[in-house]
């Protein structure tokens, strides 16, 4: 079920939605689980006069159907794709894992693809979005604000008129909180996570087609979604911030996405669920 709220954090609305995934056996116990994310048409980015200068000019994006991460990476995932483990600040084997780059995130989809046979890779800036916003076009996929029973955030901060929540001050086990329509979790707060894009200060020439934009741009890298760190207005689907790809720090993690064609093993195990 997926709530929707008002402007005062109250739930107005629950929802249910039906996703399709498939889930890839990574050995040791270990599985991902991959939503199958539907293509379409989205507006990207904040209007003018909100938000931050790097979010405009809004703009849209038709992205082709991908499947997605149903939660950011685990330790546990982790630690059965990779042959040496990040210094996590917080250990647990369903915790999404922290202080890990760019460059590791990209070793890990690297690992992934040896050794499934699949194009495993990180999700476009484009496709983050429109996979957060799931159809959506206010700052949260829950609606106009959020609240701390939604999401792992600093609720000492407040974003309009919902309540003061709580400051858990650490990740919280993936999929602790509701999903969007999509079916994915954890898309706001929780951990910051890397996109493929390089870093550019506005949208201004950016791909329509949903692909990364890796032209130009600086040496940083996008990441997207806020963390377990950042009040509610830095969680936003809109937020996007910029970190040099060799930098790990323990509000940043990641989640995979692969693209539909091609796609092996996965008509068999696709399969309806939330």
């Amino acid at each position: 079920m997926v709530p929707a709220v008002d402007r005062r954090g109250e739930i107005v609305d629950r929802r249910a939605h039906r996703a399709r995934q498939f889930t890839q056996d990574l050995g040791n116990g270990a599985i991902l689980e991959m939503v199958a994310i539907p293509g379409g048409t989205f507006t990207m980015g904040t209007p003018e006069g909100r938000g931050y200068d790097d979010e405009h000019p809004q703009h849209e994006v038709t992205a082709a159907p991908f499947f997605m991460g149903k939660y950011p990476i685990t330790q546990e995932q982790w630690k059965a794709v990779m042959a040496w483990t990040p210094p996590y600040r917080f250990k647990g084997a369903s915790r999404p894992v922290d202080r890990v780059s760019w460059n590791d995130a990209r070793e890990f989809c690297e690992r992934l693809a040896e050794k499934t046979g699949q194009s495993y890779c990180l999700p476009s800036e484009a496709e983050w979005e429109y996979a957060c916003r799931a159809g959506t076009t206010t700052p949260f996929y829950f609606g106009e604000t959020i609240t701390t029973d939604l999401v792992n955030y600093c609720g000492a901060h407040t974003y309009l008129a919902e309540p003061q929540g709580i400051y858990r001050h650490e990740t919280a086990a993936v999929g602790s909180f509701p999903p969007n329509a999509f079916g994915l979790y954890d898309m706001h707060g929780n951990v910051w996570e890397w996109c493929a894009d390089t870093w550019h200060d506005g949208y201004r020439d950016t791909p329509a087609d949903g692909s990364a934009w890796e032209c130009g741009g600086t040496p940083h890298r996008v990441v997207r979604g806020g963390s377990w760190h950042e009040p509610p207005d830095i969680c936003r689907s809109a937020i996007r911030l910029k970190f040099a790809p060799a930098e790990g720090e323990d509000y940043v993690g990641f989640r995979v996405a692969l693209a539909s064609p091609g796609i092996r093993a996965a008509t068999d195990g696709v399969r309806n669920g939330q």
